[in-house]
Formats: C-alpha cells, structure tokens, sequence
C-alpha cells in the first residue's frame, strides 16, 4: 500500500508508520499548483537581472558572485557534486526513507521553487525501491544538513552510490536497471535540495519513535523489580500524582497500578514489614519515567512541527517576492535531540539502580547474592549488573547537549551552527544502551520474582515474565549471558511487551 503525503499535515503516527512499515510513498496530488506556482516564480527570476541568491549567485561567501544564465544549471550540478563530502556510516535504509519522506513534505509548501519533475523523481526512487547512500557526518546543522542531502540529491542526478533492493551499486547502474533518467536540476533546485533539516529532523524522529517504546517498555520492567523487592504500591496511589498534576507521572502510575494489580506478594508483606520507605529508585519511578514521557512529548511536538516546515532558503512568498531567510537553522531540532537525549540518561539511570538494588543481598529484602540460587559457586547477574553500569555511564556522557556547542563555518559567513545532525545521530546509540540496560533489569527482574515462590506475582507480570522465560530461561548454574541480553533488548523494543490487555495505553501524542 502506498502511503499519501499531505504537506503541512503530517502526523506522529503516520511518521512513524513510514519509518517502520517500509511501504512506497507519494505526495499529494493538491500540491501540485503550489509547487508548479513557485517554480514559475523562480524561472522568471532567473530569466531577469536582478541578482537573486541560489538563483543566479554563488553560495555562502560566494554569494557576491553572479553566475551567467547559460550557467545556471551547471551551478546547480556543482553544489550538488561539491558539497557531497560526508563521511561515515551510511544512515540506515529506514532513516533515509523518512528523510525523503520529509523532504517530499517540505517541497511540497510550494515555497521552495522547484518543478514538479523534482518531486517525481523522489518518488520514482522509492517505487523502485532505491535508496541514496547518505554517509552520517558531515553536516552542522545549519545551512541545513547540506552534505548529507547533497549525497542523497547525487543519487537522483546519477552520481554517488545507492542500494538498489538490497544491494550496493551506482546510481547510473540502479537507475538503468529501473529506466529512470537522471534528474537535471534547474534553477534554484540544488539549493532547494539540500538547505533543509530533513536529516537532523529524521535521525531525530526516529530515535524518538524507539525511545518511546523502551520509556513505555521500563514502567513494566520496573514493576518487576518493586514485585522482586518486595516494595510497596502506596506510592502510586492516584491521589497522589494527580495533586502534582503532570500527565506523564499520573499515565506511569496508573501502569504501576495496573501491572502490580492481583500480586500476592505485593499484600504478603503488608503487617510486619520493617521498612517504612522503599528506595527512590522504587518509589519515585512515576515522577523519573513520568517525566522523562513528559519531555520526550515535548520534543515530539518540536520535531512534528519541523517534520512540516519548509526549512531551506530563499523561499518564494505568498506574494511572489523571493527573500532569504534562516529556516535552515536546525536549532529547533538541536533542542528536541538534547531533551531526548536526557530522557534515555535518565531512564537508564533509574533502571540500573534497581538492577543494582536486586543483585545486592543487603539491600534486596531476602534475595540471594547476585539473583543466583548458589551464590559464591556461581556469580549469577554479577557481570549483567556490570554490563548496564557501563551502559549506564555510557548514555551519561551521551546525554551531555551538543545544542551549546557552535564553530564557524564557511569563511564566517555561517558563523553560529545547531550540531543538530550528531545531537539527533547520537540518540541512536543511546537508545542501544537503554535498551540493554532495560533487558538486564527485565533479566533480573523476572529472577527475583520468580524467586519469591510460593507467592505469585499478578496476572499481568505472569504474563510479562512468561514472555521473558521464551527468550532467557531462569539463572540456575551460571552461563553465558550475552545471547539473554541481546534477545531481551529486541522484546524490550517490542510494544507487545508492556501493551496487555486491561492497561490504559500512553500515547505520544501531546494530547
């Protein structure tokens, strides 16, 4: 099935449906006038003599200097091919996609300027399925991502390298193999191409998606760890978050309410029990994770809006007036990956103090050593506890905000820069680290659970562990515990693993 674009009006849901689904996409046809508009716009620019940037001028520094109108195509090939100078890993097949999808989106506002041709051409790509080789560094974050959608507009003119079903080839060989001319850019469409935030803003989106769900995924592995530390529900009585009033506190709450609703050993412990508060790392779980929903809201409403925009320069006006501006300035986006970014930390922050809290016998209320029935013989989750401190540690310095950070570029003429494109690239590995960190709590949860035998946890974690055990069998003589982990970091990624029946969903929506 073909997913429709509609510029302005792209949603969370159907972003993340393109990201995931790797389905064709086009743009909607009601675009048309708009686009064909502007382009008419700067075709007569071009025919004139006033100079007008990106048009009929040089670029950046450069943008003194008028070009010839017998030149202007060849101006347009030249930024394409000089300013394809990335490095790095390719972005993934699914994070290009959505890049192509935004940038459809973005020349779709009929403020860009360029012909229609341009956007049949994007489409042409992903109907057959061919999809640039977009090396990941390189770009600022302002003029745009412009060596990364330099190399992504390569392919479309037939330079640079792509991967044609699969398989790594020339943009010449994939586009002979499918009969698709190279595109020649006319005026003004080189710049209209790769001024833009589109990389920044898909590295960033898609990370939110996955981080998302390991948000969504820790509540459930949380309520392991409070049933195998024998802690209490009191914390999570709906009065009390609803006084605060935050909506990411009072949704995790009611999860926790939910999760550990039916537990026998939440009431076996009731009378008799001689602590009087459990850790933070127990008791405040809905205010840390429920704010962490919170701010990852906050920047999906950010990366919504710039999903949206028309972010590269000049732009042509309602009025016909073609003007410079700085919608290439990803600032925007440098903030909603610097939000994000804290979120992971944080989320792993909590996670590893209750992994930590269960494999510790003095603070575990019962629990032997390490979660292993023969400890001193066997080290049991000693390393695993290790391993998601590191991880921890990892996603600390990580978290630190590249969005404070700025270098000149361009002989000073841009001379203050977002880092938009590596504060969003880096999200990636985050959301890597939190997901081990959450599949050894989940690992350590469900062991200590188990370990509470006679008494039985509730319907839903039953149904969570149970999930847990077709992937990682219970720690018994001590074994090799990496394969565990990385089966556990793919369920934790899973929406299945916490959306059970009877739970209220936690959209991430902003209303």
């Amino acid at each position: 099935m073909t997913a429709m674009l509609t510029p302005g009006a792209a949603s969370l849901d159907a972003l993340e449906e393109l990201y995931r689904n790797g389905a064709a996409f086009t743009l909607d046809r009601a675009s048309r006038a708009g686009i064909d508009w502007s382009a008419d716009e700067i075709a007569r620019a071009a025919a004139g003599e006033a100079p007008v940037y990106g048009v009929n001028t040089g670029f950046g520094k450069l943008a003194s200097v008028r070009i010839d109108h017998d030149e202007l195509a060849q101006l347009q090939r030249n930024l394409i091919l000089s300013h394809s100078a990335g490095t790095g890993a390719p972005l993934s097949a699914e994070v290009t996609r959505l890049v192509m999808a935004l940038k459809l989106l973005s020349l779709g506002r009929g403020a860009s300027g360029v012909r229609w041709t341009v956007i049949e051409q994007i489409e042409k790509f992903i109907a057959a399925d061919i999809l640039p080789v977009i090396p990941g560094q390189g770009s600022v974050g302002a003029s745009g991502d412009l060596a990364p959608l330099a190399h992504m507009t390569a392919a479309l003119i037939g330079e640079g390298d792509v991967v044609h079903r699969g398989e790594i080839k020339s943009a010449k060989a994939a586009m002979q193999a499918e009969n698709i001319e190279p595109l020649v850019l006319s005026a003004k469409e080189g710049l209209a191409m790769i001024n833009g935030t589109q990389v920044s803003t898909a590295l960033a989106l898609s990370a939110l998606f996955d981080a998302w769900r390991l948000a969504i995924a820790s509540i459930a592995t949380s309520a392991l760890s409070i049933e195998a530390a024998m802690g209490t529900a009191a914390p999570f009585h709906a009065e009390i978050h609803s006084l605060r009033g935050h909506r990411g506190q009072i949704e995790t709450a009611q999860r926790l309410r939910e999760l550990l609703d039916g537990s026998q050993i939440i009431t076996s412990h009731m009378d008799g029990d001689e602590r009087v508060q459990d850790p933070y790392c127990l008791r405040c779980q809905p205010q840390v994770a429920g704010a962490c929903l919170d701010l990852l809201r906050q920047a999906a409403v950010t990366l919504q809006t710039e999903a949206n925009a028309v972010t590269d320069n000049p732009l042509v006006l309602g009025d016909g007036e073609i003007v410079s501006g700085g919608n290439f300035h990803a600032e925007p986006v440098a903030f909603a990956a610097d939000q994000i970014a804290i979120a992971l930390s944080e989320l792993g922050s909590i996670s590893q103090r209750r992994i930590a809290l269960l494999v510790d016998p003095a603070l575990s209320y019962g629990l032997p050593a390490f979660l292993t029935p023969k400890p001193g013989l066997n080290s049991g989750l000693m390393i695993a506890e290790v391993t998601s401190a590191a991880l921890m540690s990892e996603n600390k310095a990580l978290s630190n905000p590249r969005s404070v950070d700025s270098t000149p570029t361009s002989a000073n003429q841009e001379d203050h820069v977002s880092m938009a494109c590596h504060g969003a690239r880096r999200l990636h590995d985050m959301n890597e680290n939190l997901a081990g960190i959450v599949a050894v709590e989940a690992m350590a949860g469900a062991q200590g659970v188990e370990m509470r035998a006679p008494l039985e946890t509730s319907p839903a974690l039953k149904t969570v562990i149970a999930a847990i055990r077709e992937r990682c069998a219970p720690m018994g003589d001590d074994r090799i515990l990496s394969s565990d982990i990385e089966a556990l970091k793919k369920f934790v990624r899973d929406p299945a693993m916490s959306e059970h029946a009877g739970v209220t969903p936690i959209a991430l929506s902003a209303v």
